[in-house]
C-alpha cells in the first residue's frame, strides 16, 4: 500500500468564526482545544498516513456590521504553528461571544476576507499545498452588502454572491485560490444562502447544523478529524 509520507504538505487554514452570543458553546470548545491544536491536527493526520511540512492558521471573527460596529469583523495575520502557538492561543482566548443583532450575520464578508488571504506561495521543492477555509456559524448569512452603509464596512467587497463565487473560482475561471489546493468546510444551518454556496462552490463540504444552537452537535475532535481528512 502506497504511503503519503513521500509528500510534504504546506497547509494554510483560515477559521471563520461566528462570535455572536448564540455561539457561546462552540467558542468555549474551541478555546479549550486550541492550545493543543497543532499536536491534535498532526496526530489526526498521522492516523491517515499524512504529514504536514508547514502549518499556518488565520482567524476571521465575524458578527454583524449593522449591529456590532467596530466589533463586526476581526481579522488576524497567519500564525505559524507550532512556533506561534502561544500567540495563536492567546488570540483565540480573547474572542468574546457577544452581539449579533438579527438572526443572519455577515458571514459572506468573512468568506471574502478568507478567500483573499495571503496564501503561501508555490515553491520548487515539490510540496503539496492545501488552502482550507473552515467556517462555523449557527445563522444564515446576510446578503452581501447588507451593512454597506455603515462607516466601518470595508471597501472592495464583492457586491453579490455571484461575484464572491467568482473569487472562489472554478476550473474554467480560476479565482484567488489554487483549484487543486482549496477546500471549504462549512458548518452552518441549512438555508437558502448556505445551500447556494455548497451547491455551486467546488471542493466544498457542507455540515448542516441546527440554527441557533451554537453548533453544539459538533465536537472539537470531529472538527479536527474533518480538517485532517481535507488535507
Amino acid at each position: 500500500m502506497a504511503s503519503n509520507y513521500a509528500f510534504k504538505y504546506k497547509v494554510d487554514i483560515v477559521f471563520c468564526i461566528d462570535a455572536t452570543m448564540s455561539m457561546y458553546n462552540i467558542l468555549d470548545k474551541v478555546k479549550a482545544g486550541v492550545i493543543n491544536f497543532h499536536a491534535d491536527l498532526l496526530a489526526a493526520m498521522e492516523k491517515k498516513n499524512k504529514r504536514v511540512d508547514s502549518l499556518r492558521v488565520r482567524l476571521v471573527v465575524f458578527r454583524d456590521y449593522v449591529a456590532d460596529g467596530n466589533d463586526a469583523m476581526q481579522v488576524t495575520n497567519f500564525f505559524e504553528l507550532p512556533a506561534q502557538s502561544a500567540e495563536f492561543a492567546a488570540c483565540v482566548r480573547s474572542i468574546v461571544p457577544k452581539g449579533g443583532g438579527d438572526d443572519p450575520e455577515d458571514a459572506l464578508e468573512a468568506l471574502a476576507y478568507a478567500i483573499r488571504s495571503p496564501w503561501i506561495e508555490n515553491d520548487s521543492a515539490g510540496s503539496k499545498r492545501r488552502q482550507i477555509v473552515a467556517l462555523w456559524t449557527d445563522a444564515p448569512p446576510h446578503p452581501l452588502g447588507f451593512g454597506a452603509r455603515e462607516r466601518n464596512y470595508p471597501a472592495g467587497m464583492p457586491k453579490t454572491l455571484e461575484e464572491l463565487s467568482g473569487w472562489w473560482g472554478t476550473k474554467q475561471a480560476p479565482g484567488f485560490m489554487e483549484e487543486n489546493a482549496k477546500r471549504l468546510l462549512l458548518y452552518a444551518p441549512e438555508c437558502d444562502g448556505w445551500n447556494k454556496v455548497s451547491n455551486n462552490w467546488s471542493n466544498s463540504v457542507y455540515f448542516p447544523s441546527i440554527a441557533g444552537e451554537g453548533l453544539k452537535e459538533f465536537e472539537y475532535e470531529q472538527i479536527i478529524d474533518v480538517i485532517a481528512g481535507s488535507v
